[in-house]
């Protein structure tokens, strides 16, 4: 599906947070200045895709007046070297003179989406591409509408966001299918195992419930619930899964509050390949890993558990066309600014350069040839199936 399959993951949140602080990951990473090296890099390693997201507070500064010079250095650093562009819409952010439970919300980000996939269209000269309309509606619809630590800092009102922000989701995919009617629609959220604080009945029923929340997206952009605002199976086209150490925990008191987590040691806590074939099996969609990652020296042993797992759901015949780490580039935490040492590379120098971490390249390494023996080995099974 992709140009490879490894992809690296640009962090481009432009949320405004607690503090009220409007925050441009891509500019505080120097990504948008550094694009090509940026690029450069990712191709040395063999890694030929990116997943990049759009400013939409810096392109609709005031309304309905688009301006892209945000995008093209690093769209044109993507055209020098090769690099296939998986774009976020939407990646928590939105202009200050709307917000999702506005009434105009909807029509102002359809219209968005339809600009940019015009642009996009006259800079591309019509290649497919592949758009992700909105970036995690159930993690935003929790920081934006539940606990209210995301602008517009609502609480209480996640019922009322989530169907709001598929209608969104929904228009914004219809838009950018009428200038391409064949992009591909990338559907990414969390995914995620709860257990249970007790063996009572309450507890599990409790439990599974609240586990069940984390299809609640793409059941309704599918159509299954809801079908009133617009849902189809033709918008389901490609699950993308984000997952990290800490996706597993334990059902606090407070389901909306955060649980203990669950360390992979724990007899409970539930192999990913497992949880992909969860999601397979409910939605027969082609899967992509959206996001994953870690922070310090345990990056390379989290990469290779993610591709062991991965792996073993593909020889269970489930479809996984690539894995993202997320973010590609270390960068200043959401609440402190502080170093967050998640990526490959670490913060630039003045010229650009930006030093690996090269026990994370290794692993990188390693798993990229193990994924190419297996392609090897599984190349006449995939061609009989074609």
């Amino acid at each position: 599906m992709f140009k490879s399959f490894f992809i690296g993951g640009f962090e481009c949140s432009t949320h405004r947070g607690r503090d009220g602080r409007r925050h441009d990951l891509i500019a505080a990473t120097r990504h948008e200045r550094f694009a090509l090296e940026d690029f450069k890099r990712l191709k040395e390693r063999g890694i030929s895709v990116a997943r990049e997201g759009l400013r939409w507070h810096l392109i609709e500064s005031q309304p309905e007046r688009y301006d892209f010079s945000s995008v093209q250095p690093i769209l044109r650093a993507a055209q020098e070297t090769g690099v296939q562009i998986l774009w976020d819409l939407f990646h928590y952010g939105f202009p200050d003179d709307t917000n999702p439970f506005e009434p105009d919300f909807v029509y102002r980000f359809a219209q968005f989406a339809c600009k940019f996939a015009e642009f996009l269209k006259t800079e591309t000269g019509g290649e497919t591409p592949f758009v992700c309309p909105f970036n995690e509606i159930s993690f935003f619809t929790y920081a934006a509408g539940e606990r209210g630590f995301f602008a517009p800092y609502e609480q209480k009102r996640g019922r009322e966001l989530k169907p709001k922000l598929v209608r969104a989701a929904i228009e914004a995919a219809k838009a950018f299918r009428s200038v391409f009617p064949a992009a591909r629609l990338l559907q990414i959220d969390p995914v995620f195992h709860i257990v249970p604080p007790s063996d009572s009945w309450e507890d599990w029923e409790k439990t599974e419930k609240y586990r069940n929340a984390q299809y609640e997206s793409w059941d309704l952009i599918s159509g299954r619930l809801q079908p009133e605002l617009g849902g189809s199976p033709d918008f389901l086209d490609v699950v993308g899964v984000n997952y990290y150490y800490y996706n597993q925990w334990i059902l606090a008191q407070e389901p909306e509050m955060p649980g203990e987590r669950i360390e992979m040691s724990d007899p409970r806590y539930r192999p990913f390949r497992e949880i992909l074939r969860e999601v397979y099996e409910r939605y027969r969609r082609p899967i992509f890993i959206a996001e994953t990652g870690t922070e310090n020296e345990v990056r390379p042993a989290w990469l290779g558990y993610v591709c062991e797992e991965v792996r073993a759901a593909m020889y269970a015949g489930i479809p996984v066309h690539g894995i993202c780490w997320y973010p590609i580039l270390n960068h200043p935490g959401w609440d402190d600014d502080r170093y967050c040492p998640n990526g490959l590379w670490d913060y630039p120098c003045e010229r650009g350069t930006r030093i690996i971490y090269q026990p994370l390249a290794e692993e990188l390494a390693h798993q990229q040839q193990l994924f190419a023996e297996f392609f090897a080995e599984r190349k006449p099974a995939l061609a009989k199936a074609v």
